[in-house]
């Protein structure tokens, strides 16, 4: 763990390995983009924790290709997963990663 120094405590208990890093930075690269973090609070936040590509275009002045892209962005950080059913996509978060993200600023558990 690493002491205080001064007058102010940590705020993470320790710091990322180099391979956490590597391994976080696309996910921080994915949701630095705002409709990219738009796009993730959108489905996070739908009812039944899961949305329709239908239901997420509409909400931005993007084509339907850019949005995409975002998505698949979002995919391969590892934040989100798709189901096609039909002719559409839903997408669900994946709840596993944002708890691996979330944790790093938990203020709680390294104070």
């Amino acid at each position: 763990m690493v002491e205080p120094t001064g007058c102010c405590s940590p705020l993470v208990r320790e710091p990322l390995s180099a391979a956490q890093a590597d391994e976080l930075a696309p996910v921080f690269k994915a949701m630095g983009d705002p409709v990219r973090l738009r796009l993730l609070s959108l489905i996070a936040s739908h009812d039944g924790g899961e949305a329709c590509v239908c239901e997420l275009t509409g909400v931005f002045d993007l084509t339907g290709p850019t949005i995409s892209h975002h998505l698949k962005v979002l995919r391969e950080a590892g934040l989100i997963n798709g189901e096609r059913r039909g002719t559409w996509v839903y997408y669900r978060v994946v709840p596993d990663r944002l708890r691996q993200v979330s944790a790093l600023f938990d203020l709680e558990a390294a104070g």
